[in-house]
C-alpha cells in the first residue's frame, strides 16, 4: 500500500459525508446545480436553501420559467447569488436545448455550461455518474499540498501532479476524504496538527513538530 492510499483509509474511519454525499439522493439536475451554489459558500448555508428551494422548482424547465428576481430572492444568502442565479436560468435553458433536459457525462460538456468549471464538473462525474475524477477545490489543494504529495500553485496543476501519483481507482476518494478533513482539521489558518490522524504522513505536521521542539 503506497502512501496515498495509507492516507485515505485512515481518513475513511473518521469520515463524515460530504453535502453531495448527504444529499446524493437528488436528480442529476438538481446536484449539479447545488454544487455549482455551493462555491465559496459554507454547505450549512447551501443545504437548507437548495433543500428548500427543490421542494418547489425541481427542473430544468422549472428555473426557465422562474423569474430572476424571485430565484435571487431564493438565493439572497448564497456568495454571489446574482451571477449564480443568472447562471442557473441560462444553465437550464442549455440543458434543455442542447441535452433534451439531461446533465451531460464529459468533463469537456460540463465544463461548458454556465457557471461551471473544472472542480464542479469533476464533482459532478465523480459523485453523480461514478467516474474516475479528481476534484480539486481548496482544501484538496491545500492538504495534498501541505502532505508533500505535490508543490503547486493553483487548482489546475495540483489536478494535473494528483492524477499521476494517485491510483485511478481511488481518484473518486480525493474530494470525499480530503474536503472533509480540510473542513474539520486540516484548516487554512492554526491546523489542528495534534488531533490529526495523519500527521506522521504529513510534511507540514513533521515541520510543526520540529519547530515546537526548537521553541520546547
Amino acid at each position: 500500500m503506497n502512501k496515498v492510499t495509507t492516507v485515505f483509509r485512515i481518513l475513511e474511519k473518521t469520515h463524515q459525508p460530504t453535502m453531495l454525499e448527504l444529499l446524493g439522493h437528488y436528480t442529476p439536475f438538481q446536484i449539479l446545480i447545488m454544487t455549482m451554489l455551493s462555491a465559496r459558500t459554507k454547505d450549512s448555508t447551501t443545504i437548507p436553501i437548495v433543500q428548500q428551494m427543490f421542494k418547489k422548482y425541481s427542473s430544468p424547465e422549472d428555473f426557465v420559467q422562474l423569474e430572476i428576481k424571485e430565484l435571487e430572492k431564493i438565493l439572497y444568502r448564497i456568495g454571489f447569488f446574482r451571477t449564480k442565479a443568472k447562471n442557473v436560468k441560462k444553465l437550464s435553458e442549455m440543458i434543455l436545448a442542447r441535452y433534451d433536459g439531461n446533465v451531460p457525462d464529459t468533463l469537456e460538456e460540463l465544463a461548458s455550461l454556465p457557471g461551471i468549471g473544472r472542480k464542479t464538473a469533476n464533482c459532478i462525474l465523480n459523485y453523480v455518474f461514478n467516474k474516475p475524477a479528481i476534484a480539486v477545490d481548496v482544501h484538496v489543494h491545500r492538504i495534498a499540498n501541505r502532505l508533500g504529495w505535490i508543490d503547486t500553485n493553483t487548482a489546475e496543476q495540483t489536478e494535473q501532479e494528483l492524477q499521476g501519483i494517485i491510483p485511478r481507482e481511488e481518484w473518486i476518494n480525493v474530494n470525499k476524504l480530503l474536503v472533509g478533513h480540510g473542513q474539520t482539521i486540516c484548516i487554512p489558518i492554526k491546523p489542528k496538527c495534534p488531533q490529526c490522524l495523519i500527521k506522521e504522513y504529513c510534511n507540514y505536521g513533521k515541520m510543526q513538530r520540529l519547530a515546537l521542539g526548537r521553541i520546547n
